[in-house]
This record gives structure tokens, sequence and C-alpha cells, in this order.
């Protein structure tokens, strides 16, 4: 299930107004000029500026020209509303692998507990994302336990905690320099015993063309299937949308090391180009499930593509 955070589409259009301001407000303009092959380029011009991609935009324009011509579309709003159509499905992602969030509202049932492992590279926002969902579910009335899986980094250990007593529910830690392994496996003992209905667990910010560490991701995941066979529940992948394209590349990484379920973009408030969700979904076939849109707790919305298409295309 979603946490329900309180993150209204008024939240989603704030988030993206720097990319809506800085590329997408040209799209109308480009459109209403009239559908010649010169306004085509122009617009793929306009979107890999905005960080959708190249492969991703060729495929994008390619679908909404192939339907302008089928359904003999000449009237410019008609046009817009093809393309719109278009990149809504691009990011309409469900690969059916995570076992708590998908595309199509809640699952009926959440495992219990749900285990949620949470991965990116230093400077993310990956801890502050894990605070905004343990927000999230404790306001929903779950019981959730952190596990501060970063033992190489004493600021994280510590921002987990400050996170933790301000979402009201217990971390998991053990002193800087210890095995990540023996504190999610303590963690997942604590939960067993406290009845905790969601655990999240911190990871090391690892720089994702280490392959030493990332090994030592994959080894984190066994320990947590010994116990739960079916577990981690979701991975989610912490990406900062101001590094752009190089966030494609994290993803990329990521997904093979450790089998990402989904993707918080953390930081849309703060880029003009947040285009780099599309080519995220549409390359990699990772589906969005959380964007950040601000510094406070309740700061994280559920991912709607709808939603998230006509907030960059608003006013």
């Amino acid at each position: 299930m979603a946490p329900a955070a309180a993150g209204e589409a008024a939240d989603v259009e704030h988030a993206v107004e720097r990319t809506r301001s800085t590329w997408f407000s040209r799209i109308g303009g480009i459109f209403r000029r009239g559908l010649s092959e010169e306004i085509w380029e122009e617009l793929e011009e306009t979107l890999i500026a905005a960080d959708t991609g190249v492969e991703t935009t060729i495929r994008i324009i390619a679908d909404v020209k192939e339907r302008v011509k089928v359904e003999r579309i000449s009237d410019p709003e008609a046009a817009i509303q093809a393309l719109k159509d278009d990149m809504v499905r691009v990011l309409e992602v469900d690969t059916g692998r995570g076992q708590i969030w998908h595309a199509n509202g809640q699952r009926e049932a959440l495992p219990r507990p749900a285990i949620i492992l949470v991965v990116g590279v230093n400077g993310t926002g990956k801890t502050t994302t894990i605070g905004k969902l343990a927000h999230a579910y404790s306001t929903q009335g779950k019981k959730v336990l952190l596990a501060a899986g970063d033992t190489f980094r004493a600021a994280a250990i510590e921002q987990l905690k400050h996170w933790g007593a301000s979402a009201g529910v217990d971390v998991v830690a053990h002193q800087q320099g210890a095995d990540p392994g023996a504190v999610i496996f303590d963690a997942l003992v604590a939960a067993e015993k406290r009845d905790a209905d969601i655990v999240i667990i911190d990871t090391a910010g690892r720089l994702h063309t280490k392959v030493n560490l990332m090994e030592e991701l994959r080894k984190v995941n066994r320990i947590i299937q010994r116990k739960y066979p079916d577990a981690p529940h979701e991975v989610l992948l912490v990406l900062d949308a101001t590094s752009g394209q190089n966030a494609m590349h994290q993803a990329k990484y990521f997904t093979e090391a450790v089998g990402v379920t989904g993707v918080v973009l953390a930081k849309l408030d703060g880029t003009a180009k947040g285009g780099v969700i599309f080519s995220i979904c549409d390359q990699l076939q990772v589906p969005v499930r959380f964007v950040g849109t601000g510094e406070r707790p309740q700061d994280l919305a559920p991912f709607e593509p709808r939603e998230f298409v006509e907030a960059l295309f608003a006013g």
C-alpha cells in the first residue's frame, strides 16, 4: 500500500515548476505554429534539453507523429493532448516485481512485516526519504522500524535516529564501522519481537562504479532472504533529480545489482531537468513510486503519471 503522504497535486506542480517554466511551457507555442516538420525538430530539441534522453525523445515523437497522421490531427490542442497521452504511457511502468506498491493503487494485503530496502549513492537524499516514508506510514497508524544499515558514515546513523525520533518510530543501530549485515539481522529480529508492520532499511551510499560495494549490497539482500525468502518486498532506489542523465547510469547499476523495484525521485523541486524521469521509466522499465516535493517530513508525494504530466503542462 502507498503511504498517504501529503503530496497533493499542488505540491507536484510546485516541484516541477522549474522544469515546466524552463522547457515544457514552450511546447504549446511550438505546436500552435502549425504541425510542420520543423516543429517536430524543435520539440525534439526541447525534450532532450529537459533531460528526457535521446532514445526516449525519439520514441515519443515518433509515436505522436504517427497518431497525428493516422487520426489526421490538425488542431494544435489535440496534438498537445496526443503528446501528453504518450508521455503518460511511458511513465505507466508496472513490472510486478514489488509486493507493496503498483501502478493501480493499493495491494489488498501488506506483507508483514513489509521490508523495504532503500539504496542509492551519497547525497541523493536517501536517508531523508526514509524519514519521510517513516513519517507517512506512522501517520497512517503503522508500526515502523528503521534499520541503520549505513554504518560507514556516523552522520548517517545520527541522521536516521533524528528522523526516527521525529516520526516517533524505533531505530535499530550499531556503532559506526559495524557489519551492516549484523545491524539488519538484529533489526529483523526486533521487528518480529515488536510486531512491526514495516521495516525500512538504510544502506551505505555506495558509488555505483565500485563492484565490491555492489557485492556487499547483494550480501545484505541474502541476509534478508534467509529470514524472509520473499523479501525485500520493495527495493527503492533514491535518485537525485538534479543529477540529470547521471541518474540513469545509477539506476542501471543498482537495478542490475539488487533488482530495484521502484524509484524515488528526490529534489525534483530543485531542477529544471525533471525530464529524466521519462528516460528512467522508458529505458530501464523501472517505475517511479514517489517524488520529493520539498524539505518537510510530509513532502513526499506518491507518483501519479497523469498528474505529473498535467503538472508539466499546467498553465
